[in-house]
């Protein structure tokens, strides 16, 4: 059973892995299907909670496809984006080309970010893999913020409408482990890179947003 279960784990690592990268031209569809429609909604929940005016410096980290940076562009934000996968930079890049945007798409480790300290007013990240609360990455991020600034991050969203079908969606999160808790030291791991931690419920259309606010303390 043991020997299953880990099969069975390996086969979503694959899954993501190759959707992240060799089947990213897919990518879009895939969550716009998971989701109903509502996924670039869930993403657009961070927006509120960057707490900067506009023109300020945010890097959003696993940038994938490059919704998001359309967003922080309307918004008025100077931006940087980062994401692993050469096949989502190329994407985000295809993207915001046909919308006359360029931004810088850094290809790049969350656990090592290559930018100076006190860079950034705020750092973003929208469904991000579990590298995101690793504590290296917590340190970079804390490193590279500015003083009482924010990382921003939305690790899920939730259907509260759809009936049969929002049931079956969910029982696909379940059993691909996407509605599995954080660590249970995931507070903990916040307050050791120096931040405090809030969770919101953001209210979308037909959903709710989880939205994590981790405050640089100093």
């Amino acid at each position: 059973m043991k020997n299953l279960e880990r099969l069975w784990w390996r086969t979503i690592e694959f899954g993501f892995r190759l959707l992240y990268n060799e089947m990213a031209w897919t990518y879009d569809l895939v969550a716009w299907t998971v989701s109903l429609g509502q996924w670039h909604n869930w993403q657009r929940a961070a927006l509120p909670y960057l707490n900067v005016e506009a023109d300020a410096y945010v890097l959003e980290l696993a940038h994938g496809t490059g919704n998001l940076q359309l967003d922080l562009y309307a918004a008025g934000y100077q931006r940087v984006a980062l994401d692993l996968s050469p096949a989502m930079g190329r994407i985000a890049q295809r993207k915001l080309q046909r919308h006359h945007l360029q931004a810088p798409l850094v290809r790049g480790l969350g656990q090592h970010l290559p930018f100076a300290d006190h860079t950034f007013d705020a750092i973003v990240s929208t469904f991000p893999t579990p590298f995101i609360i690793e504590p290296e990455t917590l340190r970079e991020a804390h490193r590279v913020l500015k003083p009482r600034k924010r990382l921003v991050i939305v690790p899920m969203g939730v259907l509260t409408g759809g009936g049969v079908l929002k049931n079956t969606l969910e029982a696909a999160y379940q059993v691909t482990g996407q509605r599995g808790p954080w660590p249970v030291e995931i507070a903990q791991r916040f307050t050791d890179a120096g931040f405090n931690i809030e969770v919101f419920s953001h209210p979308c259309p037909y959903s709710i947003a989880t939205v994590l606010v981790a405050t640089r303390n100093s």
